[in-house]
């Protein structure tokens, strides 16, 4: 057997204590987020998860699991508490049976025209901070608040006024979004996401509060519902990425620098790629002749925020979290000239 010199000696021992490194995250988290494993918007999270390992040099690993994986969506908060979950990424509007303020902050239905702005307000215009007020005493921490562009609605009938919601059967879930839906004449069905394509394709519902353009094309939504409403203007939920406050807790300064930088940089991307994925997705509809997507006029759309503002006030009035709620982002919006 060949003598080896004391130095290659070293560094394959280096070599192999840094593969071993490399290996073994010291932080090891699953995720559950509130899309099925196909739509973009997952895939982009994923993505993040894997940037993420590369900026802490393998010492943080997040395993982002789709809708139901481990829990329903409604269960995630309680989960995340626990610690069956370490995190999630998803819309408190889930969790207004907990506390109706996570509706609030989770989707003030008709107040944003601008994806960009809500970004604003909830890093800027304090609502991340009123957020870990409401979720710290469950046990979660906020690290960051993303969005998608405005929602679309996909339907299996043209929806060209307010007036066109009377008696439509539309998926939404239970909260302020389902309330306003009430409002306007709708009927509406309380599903998960997970079960709009087939409530769809059944005819269990007539349209469906459902994700993004080019979310509800990957699904193979507009197959059965060939009149989607674009650009949105009803709904824009927030994507609350919390992890377990305890394990946040513990966290150096640095990792938790990270954590912040990087999925702040996910919600600007995840904006800007579901956008043009959106775009592309809507010239090819158009190009389709068996789908007809409709744009409401500036009039019918004003008629939908006045209705919102309705529910609003509601809210408000439940308790002192949703009365927080109400005047912390009225008050941004009237401070940029958007309400």
């Amino acid at each position: 057997m060949p003598h080896l010199k004391p130095s290659l000696l070293l560094t394959g021992t280096a070599l192999m204590l840094g593969l071993s490194t490399a290996q073994a995250a010291e932080y090891e988290w699953k995720f559950q987020a509130s899309e099925t494993a196909g739509e973009p918007s997952f895939k982009i999270k994923q993505e993040w998860a894997d940037k993420i390992e590369t900026m802490t040099d393998g010492r943080v690993h997040i395993e982002i699991l789709p809708i139901n994986s481990v829990v329903g969506p409604t269960e995630t908060l309680q989960a995340v508490s626990s610690g069956i979950l370490q995190g999630h990424m998803t819309d408190p509007s889930y969790f207004s049976g907990q506390n109706p303020a996570f509706g609030m902050l989770g989707n003030l239905v008709g107040a944003w025209s601008n994806s960009y702005d809500f970004l604003e307000y909830m890093k800027y215009g304090g609502g991340e901070a009123l957020y870990n007020e409401l979720a710290n005493p469950y046990g979660t921490q906020l690290i960051s608040a993303a969005t998608f562009p405005l929602e679309s609605i996909p339907s299996t009938v043209p929806i060209e006024s307010i007036d066109d919601f009377e008696g439509l059967k539309i998926r939404a879930p239970q909260g302020m979004v389902y309330n306003i839906f009430e409002r306007i004449g709708a009927t509406p069905v309380n599903l998960p996401g997970s079960e709009v394509y087939t409530g769809l394709e059944k005819g269990v519902i007539d349209a469906a509060d459902s994700t993004v353009l080019s979310n509800n094309d990957a699904m193979g939504i507009h197959e059965f519902a060939p009149y989607p409403l674009y650009p949105g203007f009803h709904s824009m939920p927030m994507i609350a990425v919390s992890l377990n406050k305890e394990i946040w807790d513990g966290l150096p300064d640095e990792l938790k620098t990270t954590l912040e930088t990087a999925f702040d940089g996910m919600a600007y991307d995840l904006i800007a790629r579901l956008k043009a994925q959106d775009i592309e997705t809507l010239q090819a509809l158009n190009d389709n002749p068996d789908v007809t997507p409709i744009d409401l006029s500036a009039e019918e759309r004003k008629r939908f925020r006045q209705a919102a503002e309705q529910e609003w006030r509601e809210w408000a009035g439940k308790n002192e979290m949703t009365r927080k709620v109400y005047d912390s982002a009225t008050a941004f919006l009237e401070s940029r000239g958007l309400l």
